[in-house]
């Protein structure tokens, strides 16, 4: 290799060597430009923001502040929007730390910033801010986020799951009250009937009975789980957020099949009384092709019915299940009342008649003066002076309960009756009839009133528990 050559081949290594340390020197720069964050990159208080708007996917939603300071949806201001939902979207740029900053980015798309997944944009009277977000760092799986300053930053805390929504998420639904004093209820529509709270009443043997139709008993359980249904009601799938007159009458609900009237007590400073309304039906098409199909007797599936539900004067309609349709209409009395054809405290009898096989028999009760002071509340049940024990009959008792309630006289054989004396001036008997039905079942008469069907084999269960005691020897 003669000396020219060398000299060439030497000055193209100087130069490669002089690039190579100047792309060091480059990256080096960059590497310092790499700051430790901590410090909040965005303090804007919610309340001083009038607009917000993002994108996501194919997503785009924003909103504004009208002059009355209410947030409004761009595209139609009659939709409720949620305002609780977008101050709290507005909470994350209220202080907003990164915990890297990365000065001076000459290339965004290595930070996924030149195409982010979410694009977030809000403005105060003064100012405008664009947050985009983008992808996670390899390191610590923390995301990027630019504000369009020159800068990427690295965020701990990361908001976008929070903008994953669409505007079914930004709706203010309707909410159901705390109904723990109640005042009174009044069903109208397919049941029609009121009922009252009475805490202090004379209308019933059990001190539990709290709510009464006129002078009826309801099961104080089954009434408060009804109001718990009312209560728990989180519905998010409307059918319309601001119906018509037109979409009310498609919906069934300008003449629902229910309405609930709830007059109750605010738990509040004031106790002041206040009313919940709610309105139940079905597509009144949907319904009348039922009953023709059912009237024809085709043989044809049953037609699948859409059940809609509206809180008072509510713009929303909401789409509800069958289930929970049949859940808020199962409002008869029969469905409120007790079920069981004694519903008293064992312990408030004082002694029991008992008709059986054309034999009559008495179970009394007293108080052992020789049990101890602990015990002497202790109740004792007696037959012909003899200690018996009552635990099946009181067993028996209580499962006397109603199979189907009807007001079909007797035409069988009484089976057993029992006379209930209480220790209740205003309820000093309860008598209870059960007649020969069926195979399956038996008539029960309370009071000389037919009242239920009793499935058969409770009936057994009470024959049995009064002859263990009245055919037991040591009771003779």
């Amino acid at each position: 290799m003669n000396r020219s050559k060398r000299i060439i081949l030497l000055l193209c290594v100087l130069v490669l060597i002089s690039a190579a340390t100047f792309a060091m020197t480059r990256y080096e720069d960059h590497k310092e430009q790499i700051q430790v964050g901590g410090q909040a990159i965005l303090e804007i208080p919610a309340e001083d923001v009038n607009t917000l708007s993002w994108s996501y996917e194919d997503e785009s939603l924003s909103f504004h502040r009208d002059q009355d300071g209410v947030w409004r949806w761009d595209e139609d201001d009659a939709f409720p929007v949620d305002e609780d939902h977008v101050n709290d979207l507005l909470g994350w740029f209220s202080s907003l730390n990164a915990a890297f900053v990365i000065e001076d980015v000459e290339d965004y798309s290595q930070y996924g910033l030149t195409e982010p997944e979410c694009t977030i944009s809000f403005a105060t009277e003064t100012d405008s801010y664009t947050v985009s977000l983008g992808a996670f760092s390899q390191m610590d799986s923390q995301r990027y986020l630019s504000l369009d300053d020159g800068n990427a930053y690295l965020i701990a805390q990361d908001p976008m799951e929070d903008f994953q929504l669409t505007i079914r998420d930004m709706i203010q639904n309707d909410e159901a009250p705390a109904l723990s004093d109640v005042i009174d209820m009044t069903f109208a529509g397919k049941e029609s009937y009121s009922l009252r709270y009475e805490e202090e009443s004379s209308k019933s043997y059990s001190s539990d009975d709290v709510y009464f139709t006129g002078k009826k008993p309801l099961d104080t359980q089954r009434v408060e789980s009804y109001l718990g249904n009312l209560e728990d009601l989180s519905l998010t799938d409307y059918a319309t957020y601001n119906a018509t007159e037109e979409e009310l009458s498609s919906f069934g609900l300008d003449d629902p099949e229910l309405t609930v009237t709830v007059n109750y007590r605010q738990q509040d400073e004031d106790n002041t009384d206040e009313v919940f309304i709610l309105h139940v039906s079905r597509d009144p098409e949907a319904v009348q092709e039922a009953e023709a199909a059912e009237e024809s007797e085709t043989g044809e599936e049953e037609t699948e019915i859409s059940c809609y539900l509206r809180f008072g004067d509510s713009p929303i309609i909401y789409n509800i299940s069958q289930d929970l349709y049949d859940t808020l209409t199962k409002v008869s009395f029969n469905d409120l009342r007790h079920q069981e054809m004694f519903w008293g405290d064992f312990e408030d009898i004082a002694s029991i008649d008992v008709t059986l096989d054309g034999s009559s028999y008495s179970l009394t009760t007293t108080k052992d003066e020789e049990e101890t002071e602990k015990d002497s509340d202790e109740i004792l049940w007696y037959y012909n002076g003899q200690e018996v024990e009552t635990d099946d009959l009181r067993s028996a008792l209580i499962n006397l309960t109603a199979e189907d309630f009807t007001d079909d006289k007797p035409t069988g054989k009484e089976e057993i009756s029992l006379t209930l004396h209480l220790k209740d001036e205003n309820f000093p008997t309860v008598k209870l009839q059960l007649y020969r039905q069926d195979g399956s079942n038996c008539l029960a008469v309370v009071d000389g009133t037919p009242t239920a069907l009793v499935k058969r084999v409770y009936m057994v269960d009470l024959m049995e528990a009064v002859n263990a005691i009245v055919l037991n020897p040591t009771a003779e």
